[in-house]
């Protein structure tokens, strides 16, 4: 199956996503610096969030340009992974707008965790068929930043409960992370066959 679909319906998912978390985004009361102070909190964690929507755009943008064709299981976990992200602006909400309570703060973690489980099941949906010598597989690598990302939501989600601003700290630093320009799969992806078979 062409692989076009999939990526213009995702798209226009995140797009949406993004659209829906900058009309959650209140007005100050005043016209005053001390007014919009008030509101860094979720401005905060609207910027985050958009970061983090962002990062999956680039990265599902990038898996299926070393994609030559999806089957019906990696559709179902593509849908499986924009269900996740389309709870980030719920959490996001849920969680800036009460001043990063505990369960609130471990419950955005919780929907990043999932999401990253979400696009490795895709990943590995979309490696399957492929197949192992394909363009995709050699640019994947050993993905360390995709195996420790989990671990560091997991590491946010348990401090949420003791040390709530240091649990966010983790949830910005793996964001962070991720902004790091990754060039695994641009190389691969633009080298001419025949230094693919080599």
């Amino acid at each position: 199956m062409p692989k076009g679909r999939l990526e213009a319906f995702s798209d226009g998912v995140i797009a949406i996503l993004i659209t829906i978390m900058v009309l959650e985004l209140h007005t100050p009361s005043g016209t005053s610096w001390h007014a919009l102070g008030d509101e860094l909190p979720v401005l905060s964690a609207y910027a985050l969030s958009f970061v983090y929507l962002g990062i999956y755009w680039n990265n599902h943008h990038h898996m299926l340009a070393a994609t030559s064709r999806v089957t019906g299981a990696a559709m179902w976990a593509n849908l499986h992974l924009l269900f996740w992200l389309s709870l980030i602006p719920f959490s996001t909400a849920w969680m800036s707008e009460n001043r990063f309570p505990p369960t609130p703060t471990a419950v955005y973690g919780i929907v990043l965790l999932c999401a990253a489980i979400a696009y490795y099941v895709l990943q590995t949906m979309l490696l399957r068929a492929e197949g192992e010598h394909s363009v995709l597989r050699t640019a994947v690598g050993f993905d360390l930043k995709g195996k420790v990302s989990p671990l560091l939501y997991c590491v946010g989600i348990g401090l949420s409960f003791a040390a709530r601003w240091v649990a966010l700290a983790v949830y910005v630093g793996v964001a962070l992370m991720w902004l790091v320009p990754d060039r695994r799969v641009e190389r691969h992806v633009s080298r001419p066959p025949t230094e693919l078979s080599e």
